[in-house]
């Protein structure tokens, strides 16, 4: 039997759990701070690898095993491995306070509202889309993915980061900072976890449901949702179907060049992306920001021209290119440069569709696309109905092929 055992944050390990365990696993601290018989071998858990075939060789002999983690192993921890490993039959876990209910307890805050997401060991860019999505987010850190590099990331979003240190000991420290003061500093190894806080977003109501809650109930919303001029709105049957090809998803981030009225760029914040907007119209960026105030979402609007606007920009997951003017080859050529998944264009005329094409096409991707007609009901006196057409719209979309998915510029 292997015990899986939760410190908490920094609560001692009683000696009843340890006594008779003839191996104890667990990082330095938590073995130096533990009661670990003097007949037991103690592994140092770094490289996971050599400390599972040293747990096997015991398991295997059937003498007793003890691994010390810190907090709720059974979250984003420890036990996922060694169930993999030896089979959860084998496992007898004891959780302690995970540091993100340490740290929300700390803060006075309810966190079933809260995203959780782990930046340890993984790509730190989900963690950072998701804090700039979501209003509360509570991140676990690691090397390279720590309060500075977040703080780098976030620095032109409203957010306040809570800087969890050393929980549960004498030296713990909770620290509200923004994100440049994040950036400049060497936070040390010892942060716990990492609060992002959006404070301009009050509490929604009382929720049934953890996390991000169940998304919106429905998409590609009527254009009288949105803040629009002269009817200059990507209509919502071709919003339904970019919205299918863009596939916005929470950790990802998604522009939306020639934003107008950001009808797009909300609609994927809604579904859980991180959203850019680029908009060169100075009317445009203000309605931009009130539509996505009006639906509750968070969407970082540059204010600028493509293709010069982008390159400062981190690299999406996707991209919606609306607008058709001279320069859409070259933004359409720009933004497939930098997507790692998948770029859609919307085009009124018919003669910019050849050099879109080739520009998605160009860049590696493969390349399909409709002509969407519709024709919406529309009333007539004497209470009949007929059929109004809307203008026709080419869609083009292309993805990036699975071998070359990472192949994106990362900048």
């Amino acid at each position: 039997m292997i015990t899986v055992v939760g410190a908490g944050t920094g609560e001692p390990v009683g000696a009843h759990v340890l006594a008779g365990a003839e191996l104890v696993v667990g990082g330095r601290r938590h073995l130096d701070a533990a009661a670990v018989p003097e007949t037991a071998e103690q592994v140092v858990l770094g490289p996971l690898a050599p400390a599972l075939d040293t747990i096997e060789e015991y398991v295997r002999k059937e003498r007793p095993v003890v691994v010390l983690a810190s907090g709720d192993p059974g979250f984003f921890g420890i036990v996922r491995v060694l169930a993999e490993r030896f089979g959860a039959d084998r496992l007898d876990v004891r959780p302690g306070v995970s540091s993100v209910a340490t740290a929300f307890a700390r803060l006075g805050l309810t966190w079933e509202d809260a995203v959780v997401v782990s930046a340890h060991g993984r790509d730190p860019r989900t963690a950072v889309n998701v804090c700039r999505a979501h209003p509360k987010v509570a991140v676990l850190t690691g090397p390279g993915a720590g309060p500075a590099e977040l703080g780098a990331a976030l620095r032109s979003y409203d957010r306040t980061l809570v800087v969890a240190t050393a929980l549960g000991s004498a030296d713990e420290r909770l620290e509200r900072v923004t994100p440049a003061e994040a950036a400049g500093r060497d936070w040390g190894t010892a942060v716990s976890v990492v609060v992002s806080l959006d404070e301009r977003r009050a509490p929604g109501a009382v929720r049934t449901l953890a996390g991000r809650g169940a998304g919106p109930a429905g998409w590609a919303l009527p254009e009288e949702d949105f803040a629009h001029r002269d009817s200059m709105i990507t209509k919502f049957e071709v919003r339904a179907l970019a919205l299918a090809r863009l596939g916005p998803r929470p950790g990802d981030l998604v522009w939306d060049v020639g934003a107008g009225s950001g009808s797009v760029a909300v609609e994927c914040a809604r579904l859980g992306a991180a959203v850019t907007a680029v908009e060169k119209a100075p009317d445009g960026v203000e309605r931009i920001r009130a539509n996505a105030a009006a639906h509750g979402v968070d969407v970082h609007v540059v204010h600028g021209a493509a293709p010069a606007a982008l390159s400062d920009l981190d690299a999406p997951d996707a991209v919606f290119v609306g607008g058709g003017g001279r320069e859409l080859p070259a933004v359409v050529t720009a933004c497939a440069r930098r997507a790692r998944r998948t770029v859609v264009v919307a085009l009124a005329a018919l003669d910019r569709v050849p050099a879109a094409r080739a520009a998605l096409a160009d860049a590696g991707f493969d390349v399909d696309g409709v002509l969407l007609q519709s024709s919406r009901l529309a009333p007539l006196p004497g209470d009949v109905t007929r059929l109004a057409a809307a203008n026709p719209v080419f869609l083009l979309w292309g993805v990036r092929p699975p071998a070359s998915a990472d192949e994106g510029d990362t900048q």
